[in-house]
């Protein structure tokens, strides 16, 4: 196997390593090539891979290079995790929106608009290389955010891809350390959009047969759950099933927004998070995963990805929460729209699980949102003010048109050098 990682010189990738090295009777890759401009980070954590793989045992090849079509060409699978304008354009995404008042964040509200847009046709490029070079059937696996926009970016192109975020195994992970069985026991019912999603049960399968422990934890974890993901547990109680963190962005904006101007940025703390990685990464004597990898984010990142590939490649046919089409999982929503759920994944591809009516407030921030990322999307694709303006007009966080407009103009300001019909 040829698994290709785009944005291979990203700090993140040495926790893939780690993934790919501990669970290689999964995956057994032979080459891993990782595709990066930035020829630095490249050495850097090309060089920590190599160290990774060498002193775990592993047999694979580690192939850093800054020529994608290289990188791509005749690979089983390609993994793209992006970041656009790096972290001092996810600095602005945190800032600029606060002038309007509105958080600011990097994959919901204005923020994550402005990433979407930025990314979005870098994306496109990245999959028309995959479509001419790599193997026939080859996957795409989109870890870049906003995952939802930019995996039906990917499937409106035709490709072959497939979303994957690590706030279901997250959950999956915490549920079964409170309930005391294995992760593997867990089967999730997740529901929403990408950050947006509902934990609505948590089917455990032990000896006796399977049962939902979602009422169990909600009975005896209550205040738990709550303070992991920072909203009330009478909402949560209210609620009848669990929010993801990224609900608290619409549950608690305001108390959010008050907190972010007070604080340092998220960016700001992961660049000093990276500069202390990078430093690490370039120590010889550094052969396995840095504690303060941990600090960076994407928990469980490599085992969901170990996960949904070694199923893509291996016609497992478990199930697992991903990004993909609707097609009528969610009756509300268009049948091209892309949501994450609990899914079948074998080598035919991802298949929703069937999913139980969803409550009026549930489904209507679902729809709502669901609005918002179809237009967002055709401006990421085709661009315009007046695009962005009907899409930020649209996000249930933004909602009125006279601050619609100065976040339009703030988010093309701020990110000109990227969006090429603005230059």
């Amino acid at each position: 196997m040829k698994l290709t990682v785009v944005g291979g010189g990203s700090t993140y990738t040495p926790e893939l390593i780690d993934g790919f090295a501990r669970l290689r009777d999964l995956l057994p890759i032979e080459e891993l090539w990782l595709v990066d401009p930035d020829p630095e980070r490249l050495r850097l954590v090309g060089g920590m891979s190599r160290r990774m793989f060498r002193a775990a045992g592993h047999p694979g090849r580690v192939v850093p290079t800054s020529d994608l079509v290289a990188g791509v060409s005749d690979a089983d699978v390609v993994l793209i995790q992006l970041r656009v304008g790096g972290q001092a354009a996810r600095h602005g995404d945190e800032t600029w929106p606060h002038e309007c008042g509105c958080i600011g964040q990097e994959t919901t509200g204005p923020g994550g608009f402005a990433k979407a847009l930025r990314t979005v046709p870098v994306v496109l490029r990245v999959a028309d290389a995959v479509r001419r070079h790599a193997k026939p059937g080859a996957w795409i696996v989109d870890f870049t955010n906003p995952v939802g926009i930019v995996t039906r970016a990917l499937l409106q192109e035709g490709h072959r891809a497939v979303g994957l975020c690590n706030v279901a195994i997250g959950f999956q992970r915490r549920f079964a350390g409170m309930l005391g069985v294995a992760p593997a026991q867990v089967q999730l019912g997740h529901v929403g959009l990408n950050h947006l999603t509902w934990e609505r049960s948590a089917l455990v399968t032990d000896d006796s047969g399977t049962r939902d422990a979602l009422p169990e934890l909600l009975g005896t974890r209550l205040e738990q759950l709550a303070e992991e993901v920072e909203l009330p547990a009478s909402l949560i109680r209210l609620l009848g099933d669990v929010p993801s963190y990224y609900l608290r962005y619409y549950y608690a904006h305001d108390e959010v927004l008050r907190e972010q101007l007070d604080s340092p940025t998220r960016a700001e703390a992961v660049q000093r998070v990276e500069r202390e990685l990078l430093e690490l990464y370039g120590d010889p004597a550094v052969d396995t995963k840095p504690e303060q990898l941990s600090q960076r984010g994407g928990a469980f990142y490599s085992e969901a990805a170990v996960d949904l590939i070694a199923s893509l490649t291996g016609d497992r046919g478990d199930v697992q929460v991903v990004n993909l089409r609707n097609d009528g999982a969610l009756p509300f929503l268009p049948d091209d729209h892309v949501i994450e759920v609990s899914a079948t994944v074998d080598a035919g591809g991802v298949t929703a699980l069937p999913i139980e009516p969803l409550p009026a407030d549930h489904a209507g921030l679902i729809a709502h949102v669901a609005g918002y990322e179809r237009l967002a999307l055709d401006a990421a694709v085709n661009g315009g003010r007046d695009r962005v303006l009907r899409a930020m007009l649209a996000h249930p966080l933004v909602g009125q048109y006279d601050r619609a407009e100065r976040l339009t103009d703030l988010l093309i300001s701020h990110n000109r050098d990227h969006l090429e019909w603005a230059k």
